[in-house]
């Protein structure tokens, strides 16, 4: 199992602490480790969540609940174990 180092939500400041609102899981109050692992590169976390919020904005052929589905059988076929 890899180490990697990241920033505890709670010493996200500056640029992380912008991202922060739109990072943190409102039922959890954490950051999903996934995510966490950008907090280094608040420029690449930005980026990525702005994938990830585009992808899952979708189509109005499939629902949110379908695409997270899609997305986690391709990373099952592709064996990430996150």
């Amino acid at each position: 199992m890899a180490n990697i180092k990241v920033i505890p939500d709670d010493d996200w400041a500056g640029a992380l602490g912008e991202i922060y609102p739109t990072v943190v899981d409102p039922t959890y109050g954490r950051v999903d480790n996934i995510i966490a692992v950008h907090s280094l590169n608040p420029r690449g976390l930005a980026a990525h969540q702005g994938l990830y919020a585009s992808a899952m904005a979708g189509t109005a052929t499939l629902r949110k609940v379908e695409r997270e589905l899609i997305a986690l059988v391709v990373s099952l076929e592709n064996h990430c174990h996150y």
